[in-house]
């Protein structure tokens, strides 16, 4: 069984989507990928939710959005830029930097659009791209 339907879009059609729509697909998207990695390390369920919330969040977003744009391509950094300067009907959440929050939205555009158009392999460089600074800094 896959996650993924008959038909994924052309990078032109999902250009054409607005980014927020990219960000609400991409948040899931995220959120998946980050849950299915630290099931993979076997934690135990209360240390998973700990660890996926530290980075399924605006703040962690924003960071991991700032090491990943030396490594993007400029159609990527287009989708970033867009989904960072749409503007939400609600503001961010109180707890949020709102400048964090728009680049965390970027960021959540971009996986959005990476899995809409079926670039499975892009997801999975750039999460262990991620994995790789996280444990170098970390």
């Amino acid at each position: 069984m896959s996650l993924r339907f008959d038909r994924r879009m052309t990078e032109q059609e999902a250009m054409m989507l607005n980014p927020l729509q990219l960000a609400y697909l991409g948040d899931s998207v995220w959120e998946l990928t980050v849950r299915v990695k630290l099931l993979m390390a076997r934690y135990n369920v209360h240390h998973l939710h700990q660890q996926a919330v530290a980075r399924v969040n605006a703040g962690a977003q924003a960071a991991m959005a700032e090491q990943l744009l030396p490594c993007l391509t400029e159609a990527e950094k287009e989708i970033v830029r867009r989904g960072r300067n749409a503007h939400a009907k609600h503001p961010a959440p109180k707890n949020q930097n709102p400048d964090d929050y728009s680049l965390a939205t970027g960021f959540e555009a971009l996986w959005g659009y990476l899995y809409i158009t079926g670039q499975d392999a892009r997801i999975a460089a750039l999460t262990e791209f991620l994995e790789k600074t996280e444990k170098n800094n970390g």
